[in-house]
């Protein structure tokens, strides 16, 4: 097993650390750095701050997991500069689809979590190794990276519309997959963004 980048192996300590921090203080984290509805609650900063704490273990251990499987190769392919920004790019276009949902669903509740980011890696890797092969954990079935990335955004797609599992901030993945998207379009010099292959 090649060494695990760096980018990925901070990422992965920052939000295991956090989550354990947050816990010692009693959820005070998640109190003033979640990514809170448009309104009293709301300051500029949660956009980012959001995708480092995590609701559950079982949350952190799923995220982080995946943030391993598809952002280590990711990292390993683009290097660290690329990797940050299209990492962050994901983050933030999640927080911006979730702020929108939730004004609109009139939702009083925050958002918390590396799935944004996480489901911008997946959407990547999927384009990136469209024919490779991988095993997911659920369903424990093989399939072709990019057949996995369109059965998961489907599903959240599904999921969000019907209100289905709710707790899941369904929109906020399918938004860190839509950044993720225009992020590699725009690299590629294709459109929706014109310019020229970095």
């Amino acid at each position: 097993m090649p060494p695990m980048p760096p980018v990925v192996k901070y990422l992965l300590l920052i939000n295991v650390g956090l989550f354990f921090l947050d816990q010692l203080l009693g959820h005070a984290l998640t109190r003033w750095f979640a990514l809170w509805p448009i309104g009293p609650g709301f300051l500029p900063y949660q956009v980012v701050t959001y995708a480092f704490l995590h609701g559950s273990l079982g949350h952190l251990f799923f995220n982080m997991l995946g943030l391993w499987m598809f952002g280590a190769e990711l990292e390993r392919l683009w290097g660290e500069p690329r990797f940050i920004r299209f990492y962050a790019a994901s983050v933030l276009s999640a927080a911006l689809v979730q702020l929108i949902v939730t004004w609109l669903l009139g939702s009083i509740y925050p958002t918390v979590g590396a799935s944004g980011g996480l489901f911008g890696l997946l959407l990547a890797y999927g384009m990136m190794f469209p024919h490779r092969t991988i095993m997911p954990l659920i369903p424990p079935i093989p399939m072709k990276a990019r057949t996995f990335v369109i059965l998961y955004g489907s599903l959240e797609l599904l999921l969000g519309v019907t209100g289905t599992a709710q707790g899941v901030a369904h929109f906020a993945h399918l938004g860190g997959m839509l950044g993720g998207f225009l992020m590699i379009r725009y690299w590629r010099g294709q459109s929706p963004f014109r310019g020229r292959r970095r």
